[in-house]
């Protein structure tokens, strides 16, 4: 996944994927990439316990719309989400298979694992936002292609999770 943010009038290019081992996340930002691992997220107090590279980190994070406060060993970061103009082209626009999280929360259940076929309706995720819970359903019968996210995973409005990819395009 992409995003984009700006910090002090400069706009950086974040790239997040999953890591082969299943337990971190590669972030790419420049030329430099490191592997982060959630260790332990605190969503009530705004605290992320993270391995970056084998080092442990504690960031402290607080959003009000698209600003995030992040603040990583006393020294406090604005990074503002840039919005993509999906009018002018330059946007991702998700395909019907390409399941995002309507809105920031908490992942709190995968029920299904990549190459697993779905059924249309059926819930593959439990998204726990604002004390709500969220169900992210197959919007087809097809096989999950990719998935991105994990429990306890905390993500974004508009952050890919899965993928389903349809029985009609595999033939």
């Amino acid at each position: 996944m992409k995003l984009s943010f700006g910090c002090n009038s400069q706009s950086f290019l974040v790239d997040l994927s999953p890591a082969p081992s299943g337990k971190s996340h590669r972030v790419t930002l420049g030329d430099k990439t490191v592997e982060v691992e959630i260790l332990r997220a605190d969503t009530e107090q705004g605290k992320l316990e993270l391995l970056i590279d084998g080092k442990r980190v504690l960031a402290y994070i607080s959003s009000d719309s698209a600003k995030r406060w992040v603040t990583v060993n006393g020294q406090t970061f604005v990074l503002t989400k840039q919005a993509a103009s999906r009018r002018s082209g330059s946007g991702h626009h998700p395909t019907a298979g390409e399941l995002t999280a309507p809105m920031p929360g908490q992942i709190r259940a995968v029920n299904v694992s990549e190459g697993e076929a779905v059924t249309k309706g059926q819930t593959l995720i439990i998204l726990e936002a604002m004390k709500m819970e969220i169900r992210i359903q197959a919007p087809m019968d097809g096989v999950v292609k990719s998935l991105a996210v994990k429990v306890g995973q905390t993500v974004e409005r508009e952050q890919n999770l899965i993928i389903v990819e349809s029985q009609k395009s595999q033939v």
